[in-house]
């Protein structure tokens, strides 16, 4: 199915002959393309959208928040003769129309993604690309052979609405023609605007609501699935000839001369191609981790602050923002690993503009730019990706003006006292929290529960606490600065030791009482480490029903594809990086390596998998620690790590 080249539009990242698969697989299978400033476009591969967060175009007010599903996609119809056809695939009402998909005859993934379609004797390809740094769509529709003259139209369906909520028709949409366009907004004042244009067809306004188009991923997930899309009227045209028509649509805050002047497709391709080559050079004749980099290159976005950008990573698409602790994991993966060490300083000194109190933020506000600061582990990924930036890139300037006044802020404050009681207990081992508090990566909570609440003395905060120490006591190596952090890491180093190691395997949490919660043994499967052993009382072994019922299952059994980059680092280095120990490793990655171009999103890693088998993907359908640690995976089995 899958090709590793592609001399039209560039590395081809992978591609799907329809009728090979079956229908519900091409409904579960995504596409997704990203642009530097969160904005994103995706959907299936049959052309259906499937969620509330598919849509042609969803734009960034405020990168990368404040996100606008704009325009969800377009009515298209074919007119030849009496015949007409129906290229567009949705489904009303739990009902699935699917014109679309009966002609559809195959899909790839490149610079763009592309739909190749055979109506009768009519050839016709249909393109998507989003530009690189604008919040702009353009598709396009490339009839190739043609069995006489035919007439086209496109109805674009807008959303024009927040990317977490579903339109209805009381919305109070309306458009103006401006230049050879028309722009589309709400009838309130401070509205965003999308701008559409379509050159060589004629708008005719025909406003109409569409009512009830259902969204099968949202009412899987126990949320509301339907929604209403207001359209402004057709584009139409006469096609006597092979030809290409281009429709383009940008959101923006307010309207700029550029958004209505022509825009020039093959300078469009260009850029992507462009960019393409540059994220791959590295990899060299490296297929797979080429497919890798260009995975890691969705999640390196800008951040608007004060007028001035900067550099961070976001989460997972399509739904989360920048969190420091993913943000902070993923770092050596996305950027050290990949040989991008400026982009690596700006996401290092984004955070450190903005720590306070000691404590990296753990999020920051989807609509606007506030810090929320719930985590205790942020700050301590923080000093550990501060340090391997070190390392790796010998940038002691930058390390020493702006990351390393932040580490001693960091220490002293886990130290003393940090918010949420956070602070080192007597025996120099960190504690926090309470059990009405998620401040570690388990933090699943719903209607004021944390399901996981693992307060007091967590297993990993202490190894990080350790290993902040460690990284202090090399730094300062030779004076007296040195001594002091070497006698707080040993202290550290022997209550962990006396606390969490039980004789076999190490205790997960400390309890303020005492008692202790044990990571079970046998954790992995195909995909990545489960979150708990099928025996526990409390595993859950599917990712599913509503949202409570997830999060309850979040870090109880279900399957975490980014803790396979921890398991197979301590696998390597217990068997002193042997052949076999890497053979073995290889083993353990090649799932996820078939997944990332032949499974749920194409060209990307899932957030989650259900705990049991078949282990399906789950939650977000591309994760930046997933994708990260899979890299830093990979790049320790076959030579060349950045740092091990």
């Amino acid at each position: 199915m899958f090709q590793n080249t592609n001399k039209k539009d560039g590395y081809l990242i992978g591609s799907i002959g329809i009728k090979d698969a079956a229908a519900d697989g091409l409904l579960s299978r995504q596409w997704l393309l990203t642009n530097s400033r969160g904005g994103f476009s995706s959907s299936t591969v049959s052309g259906c959208n499937t969620s509330r967060y598919h849509g042609l175009l969803t734009g960034s007010l405020y990168p990368p928040v404040d996100r606008i599903m704009a325009l969800s996609g377009c009515i298209e119809t074919v007119r030849c003769g009496e015949k007409t056809f129906n290229i567009s695939t949705f489904e009303f009402n739990g009902e699935t129309i699917s014109d679309g998909l009966r002609f559809l005859k195959s899909f790839r993934r490149d610079i763009g993604v592309h739909f190749d379609y055979r109506l009768e004797k009519i050839k016709l390809t249909k393109s998507i690309y989003l530009l690189h740094d604008s919040d702009t769509v353009a598709v396009v529709y490339d009839f190739q052979s043609i069995a006489g003259p035919l007439e086209f139209s496109l109805r674009p369906l807008v959303g024009l609405r927040d990317f977490h909520s579903l339109q209805k028709s009381y919305a109070q949409l309306y458009s103006t023609a401006f230049g050879d366009g028309i722009l589309i907004r709400h009838n309130v004042l401070q509205s965003c605007e999308l701008f559409l244009r379509c050159p060589g067809m004629e708008f005719m306004a025909d406003p109409q609501w569409w009512y009830n188009f259902t969204y099968l991923s949202d009412r899987q997930r126990g949320q509301g699935f339907t929604e209403d899309l207001w359209t402004a009227g057709e584009f139409e045209c006469q096609v006597k000839s092979p030809t290409k028509i281009i429709l383009w649509a940008n959101i923006s805050s307010r309207c700029r001369l550029e958004q209505i002047l022509p825009l020039d497709i093959d300078k469009v391709r260009e850029q992507l191609l462009g960019n393409q080559k540059e994220i791959i050079a590295p990899a060299k004749k490296d297929e797979r981790l080429k497919k890798l980099y260009l995975a890691a290159d969705q999640f390196i976005v800008k951040r608007q602050s004060n007028h001035h950008a900067t550099t961070t990573i976001l989460a997972g698409f399509p739904w989360f923002a920048d969190w420091g602790r993913d943000a902070l994991i993923s770092l050596p993966g996305l950027l050290l690993e990949t040989g991008r060490y400026d982009t690596a300083k700006s996401v290092l000194t984004t955070f450190a503009s903005v720590a306070d109190g000691g404590m990296i933020p753990n999020c920051f506000d989807d609509r606007g730019g506030e810090a929320h600061f719930n985590s205790v582990d942020a700050s301590l990924w923080f000093v550990n990706a501060a340090f391997q930036y070190l390392k790796t890139t010998g940038d002691r300037k930058t390390f020493t003006q702006s990351l390393l006044p932040v580490i001693h802020e960091i220490i002293e404050s886990y130290h003393k006292q940090a918010r949420f009681g956070i602070h080192a207990d007597s025996d120099g081992l960190i504690t926090a929290g309470s059990p009405y508090t998620q401040l570690t990566w388990m933090d699943a909570k719903h209607d004021g529960i944390a399901f996981t609440p693992r307060h007091g003395k967590a297993v990993e905060v202490n190894a990080l606490w350790y290993n902040c120490l460690r990284w202090m006591a090399d730094f300062y190596s030779g004076n007296d600065t040195a001594k002091s952090y070497k006698d707080m890491a040993e202290a550290v180093s022997d209550s962990f030791r006396r606390l969490f190691w039980n004789g076999k395997y190490l205790n997960d949490c400390i309890l303020p009482d005492g008692s202790a919660d044990v990571v079970q043994k046998e954790l992995l499967t195909p995909y990545g480490l489960r979150t708990l052993n099928a025996a526990d009382s409390r595993y859950h072994s599917r990712y599913e029903g509503s949202a409570s019922q997830r999060d309850r299952g979040y870090h109880q059994g279900t399957v975490w594809p980014y803790l396979i980059g921890p398991f197979v680092e301590a696998y390597l280095k217990v068997n002193a990086f042997s052949k076999e120990s890497k053979k073995d490793a290889a083993g353990f990655i090649e799932p996820l390596l078939k997944h990332l171009t032949d499974d749920a999103c194409i060209g990307s890693v899932s957030e989650i998998f259900d705990a049991d088998p078949p282990h399906t993907p789950r939650g977000c359908i591309a994760q930046a620690w997933s994708v990260a640690e899979l890299i830093r995976a990979y790049r320790l089995i076959n030579g060349n790590a950045a740092n091990h």
